[in-house]
């Protein structure tokens, strides 16, 4: 089994090119439309357990948070999916390079299982996280809690109950102007078998605090009730204060949604998903719809319990919006992107197709996470398998955009080492489950990120852990520089990784060709 440290990297440089032309969905790339990065290479496990071959968690679905008060207090929670389901608290206090875990109490009476966590961090710097607790055989949601933390994750609050039985895909978001207002989402289930909500019609409903958590408002539906199979919710909170939730219509998908597949691998749903975005102008009190895209075609089957969440970001300064997620329209699986500013009722720009690989060139990427500094640039964050002919093996890919999502830059690889998607929870059932999101953040001169990696993982131990890498970005005589840090391991530099990281740049330029 290969270590995390056997990949201990110095500062490697190389030069990339910068990817020319295309058209049509994939958008037109210019050299003005790219920023120069700093990518670091060496990434570094979050959690301890990634070097004990004796723990074989599967650590997925990362949420990475940042305190506004302390730039470098970083916190990322996470769902444990096997050999037990739980989840995990880990914050950072010098900007990424150490991690320390932080116990999470349990309610009384509510056993061992807490799952699927949230966190965000108010304006004030306090720390907040969501995570439901699981009980019976059927492991279903029993209550939604919230712990807080002044302390920026070193020690948290007694936890208090916030919703109550069968919340589903529980998030939560703060007001970046009000640190006492909090906004909860969650799909709230009527009754559910093994692998299926029981029947249609659960709705997404979306709840306030106006005092840090202590007490919430009465919850409101977000989606249409003639939208039967609503999944996925995502929530953010714009610059004035306006609430938005993205999420998946998934039509007449009775394959995922009621558990018809009886959680075994196989061909998607052969229909098409909508993604709709819902709009509060009154702090959540009403909504309205906007339908962001009503023709996603499905790359995989999936547990509806854990879907994979579509990407929301809102750009801090302008308010403009972006959505992201994967598609099957252009080939096996591709990232696709639209935005809409603030505001603008005339409808959506989009999509632009991320990924600069060949069109159906047989290789999926997936799983996108949006992230906008505050001067405008949009980050995503998504796996990518162009490196293996046979798209089994991740990587993690990073790509930018500063004219508002219409065209993005040339792909960086950020995980030192590539890593199999077929290991997770499911797997023995030929569903393998890496996590329901990636976890992204940007600022003006640099990008955060965390991922799922399977590297010291088999299909046998199912084994998952979380890694973290940053990104700076820089200009430099308008070519890109990818010079290679190690974050956590440190090292000296090495000539070797230089070459190794030029050779690269120019074997995935070359791979890279004009879309028409």
């Amino acid at each position: 089994m290969k270590r995390w440290y056997a990949w201990r990297w110095g500062a490697a440089v190389g030069f990339a090119l910068v990817a020319l032309g295309a058209g049509s969905v994939a958008a037109s790339r210019s050299i003005d439309s790219v920023p120069a990065a700093v990518a670091p290479a060496g990434d570094a496990p979050v959690n301890e357990g990634a070097r004990d071959a004796g723990d074989i968690s599967a650590n997925n679905s990362p949420t990475l948070a940042r305190n506004p008060r302390r730039r470098e207090n970083l916190a990322v929670v996470n769902r444990i999916d096997t050999p037990r389901f739980s989840c995990s608290l880990h914050v950072s206090f010098d900007g990424g390079s150490r991690w320390s875990r932080v116990p999470i109490e349990l309610p009384e009476g509510e056993g061992s299982k807490c799952y699927a966590p949230d966190v965000t961090f108010t304006s004030d710097g306090r720390l907040h996280m969501s995570y439901v607790t699981l009980k019976g055989a059927g492991n279903v949601p029993s209550a939604a809690w919230l712990v807080t933390s002044a302390d920026g994750g070193r020690t948290l609050s007694e936890p208090r109950k916030v919703i109550g039985p069968l919340a589903f895909q529980v998030r939560l978001a703060a007001d970046p102007n009000d640190p006492r207002r909090l906004y909860l989402s969650w799909v709230q289930a009527s009754d559910v078998g093994l692998y299926k909500f029981s029947e249609p019609g659960n709705p997404i409903l979306v709840a306030r605090s106006e005092d840090g958590g202590s007490t919430w408002g009465r919850p409101v539906r977000v989606n249409d009730a003639s939208r039967l199979r609503a999944v996925a919710p995502s929530v953010a909170v714009g610059p004035k204060g306006e609430v938005y939730v993205l999420h998946l219509d998934l039509g007449d998908d009775r394959l995922d949604y009621e558990g018809a597949h009886e959680g075994l691998g196989g061909r998607p749903y052969a229909g098409r998903f909508e993604l709709v975005l819902g709009r509060s102008l009154d702090h959540g009190e009403t909504w309205a719809d906007s339908v962001v895209d009503d023709s996603i075609v499905p790359i995989e089957r999936f547990i509806a319990f854990i879907p994979s969440f579509p990407s929301l970001a809102v750009d801090p300064g302008t308010g403009r919006v972006y959505a992201g997620f994967h598609d099957g329209r252009f080939g096996k699986a591709d990232v696709l992107v639209w935005s809409r500013a603030a505001g603008d009722t005339a409808g959506w720009e989009g999509p632009t197709r991320v990924n600069d690989t060949p069109e159906r060139d047989g290789s999926a990427q997936y799983l996108p996470k949006l992230a906008v500094a505050p001067g405008g640039r949009v980050d995503v964050l998504y796996y990518d398998r162009r490196s293996d002919p046979k798209d089994l093996m991740n990587e993690v890919s990073l790509q930018s955009s500063i004219d508002h999502g219409r065209s993005f830059g040339e792909s960086i690889a950020l995980s030192n080492e590539p890593f199999d998607s077929r290991i997770g929870y499911g797997s023995e059932r030929e569903l393998p489950d890496l996590g329901s999101r990636l976890g992204l953040l940007a600022d003006d001169s640099s990008a955060y990120a965390v991922w799922t990696d399977t590297r010291a993982g088999s299909v046998d131990s199912n084994k998952q852990d979380l890694a973290f890498v940053r990104v700076v970005f820089t200009e430099a005589g308008g070519l890109r520089k990818a010079a290679r840090y190690a974050l956590g391991y440190g090292g000296a530099a090495s000539a070797a990784a230089g070459l190794f990281m030029l050779g690269s740049a120019l074997r995935r330029q070359r791979a890279s060709a004009p879309h028409g």
